[in-house]
């Protein structure tokens, strides 16, 4: 009897310990919902992952490009040193911030050469080739541009656009209003008009050169008259739309006897003044311009806007436009006003100026004075 008590307490042991070990692997194999400390620790862990998520995406939103590689069309209007400068500076830029953003910048370049026909093929070839965005150089590519992606909505970024409000390129500065925006190389005319009379207080006539076609043109030839007739002082008007043109309207202004020429930021004009710097300056005729390009190719001055600099704030906007996805339309058109005048040493010398003396004239219309020497383009 007490063997057979013996038998039945380690039997009721064993079933105990049998119990209570099921129970221990029950609670450790349970679903989360059984118990309200497992809720505890998995729920949080859940939405803790979720934020994660959430906050990652957040965060690379503006780098969810990252490899991507975008396609932008670049047509010049025309080749000469002051739009070579801003296209070689959009490009460089453009390679900067790929490496820096880890996106590619494929570069579709293409120069119309001032013929309308052709611009308007390279910016249907832009277009056929999915052109994630395309940059026109200079007033007329802007405004046909402008006018072929009024469907598409392609975005487009021009570069110096000298008066993009009276152009109808954008519908005020500060909000473009379309799919356009970019840089302008608005001239300040009355500063340009200031030192000419700062050199030569007793000057009785100018001369106004430039493409009557220009649109770049147009704004600043009629402050200059209005700054003229202001002062009661004659001008002389002549025009051309080629380089031969120039040519003949410069030495119809030598035998006008002006005192100095006045010409804008015209591409026409520019493109010449390889052509007409050497029969100015033997004429003793400062030819003030509205870029340092024109002085680099032999005027005798160059006021307003840096291009390297407008080339680089250029490729910024696309930047911003493609990468970071900042709207066209509501993305101000930026302008520049250095307030630096580019003096060319040679033509100085060459028209009699003594370098010293002028530059001292200058200084109160200005904020620095460069100089440089005649070359066709920048290095």
């Amino acid at each position: 009897m007490k063997n057979r008590n013996k038998i039945i307490a380690m039997i009721m042991a064993a079933v105990m310990l049998f119990v209570l070990t099921g129970c221990a692997n029950a609670a450790a194999t349970a679903p989360a919902d059984t118990g309200a400390e497992v809720t505890e620790i998995t729920e949080p862990a859940a939405d803790q992952a979720a934020a994660d998520d959430a906050a990652t995406d957040n965060a690379a939103e503006p780098a969810t490009d990252a490899g991507k590689t975008f396609k932008v069309g670049i047509c010049n209007y025309v080749d000469d040193a002051s739009l070579n400068q801003i296209v070689e500076n959009i490009e460089n830029q453009l390679k900067t911030l790929g490496d820096e953003q880890g996106v590619g910048f494929e570069i579709m370049y293409d120069n119309c050469n001032a013929d309308a026909n052709v611009m308007s093929q390279i910016i249907a070839n832009f277009i056929a080739d999915d052109a994630d965005l395309m940059v026109g150089v200079a007033t007329p590519v802007a405004m046909a541009m402008q006018s072929a992606t009024e469907e598409n909505q392609i975005p487009v970024v021009f570069a110096a656009v000298s008066d993009p409000v009276a152009c109808g390129v954008v519908s005020s500065m500060e909000n473009p209003g379309y799919n356009i925006t970019g840089t302008s190389d608005y001239l300040d005319t009355k500063a340009v008009m200031n030192l000419i009379f700062a050199a030569n207080p007793d000057a009785k006539k100018i001369g106004l050169l430039y493409d009557a076609g220009q649109d770049a043109s147009t704004t600043a030839i009629a402050e200059a008259k209005a700054y003229l007739e202001g002062k009661g002082i004659e001008y002389v008007e002549r025009t051309g739309t080629n380089v031969s043109e120039v040519q003949l309207a410069v030495s119809e202004l030598v035998a006008d006897e002006v005192d100095a020429v006045f010409t804008p930021s015209d591409n026409t004009i520019m493109q010449a003044e390889l052509s007409i710097y050497e029969t100015l300056a033997e004429a003793k005729i400062p030819h003030y311009t509205g870029a340092d390009s024109f002085a680099l190719n032999g005027a005798f001055l160059g006021y307003g806007v840096d291009y390297a600099n407008l080339g680089v704030e250029t490729a910024n906007m696309v930047c911003d436009i493609l990468v970071n996805g900042k709207g066209p339309a509501t993305y101000p058109v930026q302008t520049f006003d250095n307030g630096t005048a580019t003096i060319n040493t040679e033509t100085c010398a060459a028209i009699g100026f003594d370098l010293d003396q002028v530059s001292k004239a200058f200084e109160p219309y200005c904020t620095k004075i460069e100089t440089l020497t005649t070359a066709e383009s920048f290095e």
